[in-house]
């Protein structure tokens, strides 16, 4: 690269070079790497794909503290959490969710990816999505896994998702399926009988290419 000779070039013809020679250097570093994360329930949208869908365009606008102050909080702990969105799962479980996973850190899925989604488990007004007692989730699968299964959990008549930290008590199994082969698209149909309001709808993906387990909190309100 060619050296600027400051003592013979205007000081604001500097200055741009300078700055465009810094905006090159942001371009040659990815903000992160999304190669290596997969895929989240996206209809109702999971609390990390909802905060990324709404945000990711505008993560730096002061008016997300007060129009949706739970990705506030999100995108101010851990901006690379919004941007993998996909990423939110946890290796080598075996199939022991409730032994791996503590009350009160099922969002994050027991602190997945060191912590990383720690926010996730914060407890507060999470926009939420319109749903039905028979209701349909919607998967994407960026690397296209397939599943060994789905295990599907609605929170009780009573819970109050705006108080009370997610625990495994709190929750209902309403579906649990059988293998799906690799897709990028899945769709899975639940009925949860006798909701109405605000709930939490929390599903369990467990990927058929090794044991990889996905952990997802998608916020809803039962009409």
């Amino acid at each position: 690269m060619q050296l600027i000779d400051r003592a013979k070039t205007p000081h604001g013809v500097v200055r741009t070079l300078l700055v465009m020679m810094s905006a090159a250097v942001l371009v040659m570093v990815p903000w992160v790497d999304v190669a290596s994360a997969h895929g989240s329930i996206i209809d109702p949208a999971s609390r990390v794909y909802g905060c990324h869908q709404r945000w990711g365009n505008d993560h730096l606008n002061p008016a997300m503290e007060q129009q949706d102050p739970m990705c506030w909080q999100a995108w101010r702990a851990n901006a690379n959490a919004m941007w993998n969105w996909n990423g939110l799962y946890r290796n080598g479980v075996g199939g022991n969710h409730q032994g791996q996973v503590p009350n009160g850190q099922l969002c994050s899925g027991g602190r997945a990816e060191g912590g990383r989604y720690n926010a996730m488990d914060a407890v507060g007004a999470w926009k939420t999505t319109n749903i039905s007692s028979n209701f349909t989730l919607r998967l994407y699968d960026q690397a296209s896994h397939g599943a060994d299964y789905f295990r599907v959990y609605v929170t009780r008549q009573g819970f109050n998702a705006l108080t009370q930290p997610l625990t495994w008590s709190n929750l209902e199994l309403v579906q649990t399926t059988g293998r799906y082969a690799p897709a990028q698209n899945i769709s899975i149909n639940a009925s949860a009988p006798g909701r109405s309001g605000r709930h939490i709808v929390y599903t369990i993906w467990q990927a058929s290419h090794m044991d990889q387990a996905y952990y997802i909190c998608s916020d809803v309100n039962f009409t």
